[in-house]
């Protein structure tokens, strides 16, 4: 089994957690923040060039979960706890928002907060999971 990969970028103040294996590459990081997120760039996120506070306004609606964040001060660790709410994106993934425990087909359990997108096209490498194939696939729902 490959091991997931999980990059951290902080600014002192926060720390972004990004897992690309569970991006859907919505790009809405790119088109909130660009000047942070340039995909064609190495590397590709750039946190000094937005303040905290854009950040964690960004973060908060990757519709996939691949990007996080914690607060780097101990004594302000954020303990977000989200109302939780589902939401049908237009011909691509279920979003359900709030914290969730996932068990797949073979007993596995993962617990997944902020966000979560669930596929509902039939073509994700990684179900439950959305990966972005619905867009190849030309997903109508």
């Amino acid at each position: 089994m490959d091991k997931e990969i999980i990059k951290e970028y902080s600014n002192g103040e926060l720390t972004i957690v990004w897992k690309p294996k569970t991006c859907i590459h919505a790009a809405e990081c790119v088109k909130a923040l660009p000047k942070v997120y340039n995909p064609k760039a190495r590397p590709w996120l750039k946190i000094e060039n937005a303040t905290t506070e854009e950040l964690r306004a960004q973060i908060k609606k990757c519709p996939s979960g691949a990007l996080s964040y914690y607060m780097n001060d101990k004594d302000n660790k954020e303990a977000e706890t989200l109302e939780t709410k589902v939401e049908v994106l237009e011909n691509g993934p279920l979003l359900v928002y709030g914290t969730l425990k996932v068990t797949d087909k073979d007993g596995n359990t993962e617990a997944k907060n902020k966000t979560t997108a669930f596929c509902r096209c039939g073509h994700s490498d990684n179900k439950p999971y959305c990966d972005g194939a619905h867009i190849k696939s030309g997903f109508n729902g």
